[in-house]
């Protein structure tokens, strides 16, 4: 049986990084997942926050916190997460190379989406242009589809969609995953673009080609855009976890930092404005502290029982 993790943090920014150390503090088993250079602060300078005298680095500012959260006791696999499954009252959370199962998670991976920037992908985003493989995959039944990006998102994007699609395309100009996800996609029916780009977004109502900047034409019916690692938008809708009722933009959250799904926390950008470090903090210290006290309960139930 694979171990059971007390609290596996999702996100290596300043909100996972805190709730790990206030996890870890409380004698909770702890696994932080993600890539500390991909948090918003990574390439800040902060100013702003309580007794940072002058401009600090956000990149030293992460060190340190890695740093404390270990020397805490917690894991650190620098992995992006792919998916998370719900088994009864238990996690298993999905990596490029294997899979944990954990008591509670806590969602902090910010929420930034970025985009192509090129011609046709505002004009056609709704009309075949999506930028989550999870939410609209079934919309592309027996179509042909093409997934964008260079990251695990964009490969394990592509591997689903060869359950429906009738043909899948990948275009990265240059592969960054685990090798495992490399082997994964290296023996699938995907067709890879390497060493090129997207040019343009070709459709009058609906895509209708990609064009390369090799000048190569993909008639496809469907783009999906995939930089980078997977958000906590995509994985808290393949779970069910509740989103805001006014813009459906951030993950609902009580003082607790609790979401609508027992042992699910969230906490940081995800959770809503303002975004910004202090408060990503305080609710990581919220959600670190009431994640480990749900987990410890569990296992003094299963040991009573």
């Amino acid at each position: 049986m694979s171990e059971i993790i007390d609290v596996i943090v999702i996100g290596a920014g300043p909100a996972g990084l805190q709730a790990a150390i206030h996890a870890a503090r409380k004698k909770a088993s702890v696994l932080i997942l993600g890539r500390p250079h991909k948090s918003a602060i990574f390439s800040a300078h902060v100013e702003n926050y309580l007794c940072v005298d002058g401009v600090t680095g956000g990149e030293e500012m992460l060190k340190v916190g890695l740093r404390q959260a270990t020397g805490f006791g917690a894991r650190f696999v620098e992995e992006d997460v792919l998916g998370i499954e719900q088994q009864d009252s238990r996690f298993e959370v999905r990596t490029e190379s294997t899979a944990h199962v954990g008591r509670t998670i806590i969602l902090a991976t910010g929420t930034s989406k970025n985009k192509l920037k090129v011609k046709g992908e505002k004009e056609l985003t709704g009309k075949g242009v999506s930028y989550c493989v999870d939410c609209d995959a079934n919309f592309f039944r027996k179509a042909r589809v093409a997934v964008v990006g260079n990251e695990s998102a964009a490969v394990d994007g592509a591997l689903t969609l060869l359950k429906y699609a009738s043909e899948v395309h990948l275009v990265a100009r240059e592969l960054a995953v685990s090798d495992e996800l490399a082997r994964r996609l290296d023996a699938s029916m995907v067709q890879v673009h390497k060493k090129s780009w997207v040019k343009e977004i070709v459709g009058e109502n609906a895509v209708e080609k990609l064009l390369l900047e090799d000048d190569t034409s993909l008639d496809v019916d469907g783009v999906f855009i995939e930089l980078g690692a997977k958000g906590a938008m995509e994985l808290a809708t393949s779970l069910g976890v509740q989103l805001d009722m006014e813009t459906f933009s951030y993950i609902d959250t009580n003082k607790r930092q609790e979401t609508n799904l027992a042992g699910v926390y969230a906490a940081g950008d995800i959770a809503g404005p303002p975004l910004q470090m202090a408060k990503a903090v305080g609710e990581g210290c919220v959600a670190g502290w009431h994640a480990a006290n749900y987990a410890n309960r569990q296992k003094r139930q299963e040991a009573a029982d």
